[in-house]
């Protein structure tokens, strides 16, 4: 019986699994996004968010915590320099996965996982949706008819 066990293992050993935990966080943290198969993908998500956490707060003791899993020095370090600072305001959900569709060789599930704060799609659409349309509509027609011949004017005034 699996009663307390959440861990996905992933068809490998439990050394196995860790060490490519450990790569592909890696991989993530530098490259802010991978794909990888969607099963992957929810092991990843829930082996790195507790480390994201961890580099909020920069101390000595949180550095070897995240050290002894990530394995990784240049990781360690873009993760409490880089990363940290982008998610400091957030108080989770660091990560983001989409799903792609399936591999062409063995018809696996495939995701795009990504770290949510580096995404510049899905930050600069919410920045626009503070502005309204209600200024638009309260100009009429002569208002625009009338600045149309003024910004010829200037034109011809240069020449």
């Amino acid at each position: 019986m699996r009663h307390g066990n959440k861990v996905n293992k992933l068809s490998r050993q439990t050394a196995h699994r860790k060490a490519m935990l450990a790569n592909m966080a890696c991989s993530l943290i530098e490259h802010k996004r991978i794909n990888t198969t969607v099963a992957k993908a929810k092991a990843l998500k829930q082996f790195v968010e507790p480390l994201i956490t961890k580099s909020k707060e920069d101390t000595t003791n949180n550095r070897r915590v995240v050290f002894a899993k990530l394995r990784s020095k240049f990781a360690v370090t873009e993760l409490f320099r880089e990363v940290s600072s982008k998610v400091g305001d957030r108080p989770g959900g660091y990560t983001r996965i989409i799903k792609l569709g399936n591999r062409l060789g063995d018809n696996a599930d495939m995701a795009m996982i990504e770290l949510v704060d580096f995404n510049e799609i899905y930050t600069t659409g919410s920045a626009k949706k503070t502005t309204t349309r209600r200024s638009r509509r309260g100009k009429s027609s002569t208002d625009t008819a009338a600045a149309a011949p003024a910004t010829e004017q200037v034109s011809n005034e240069e020449e």
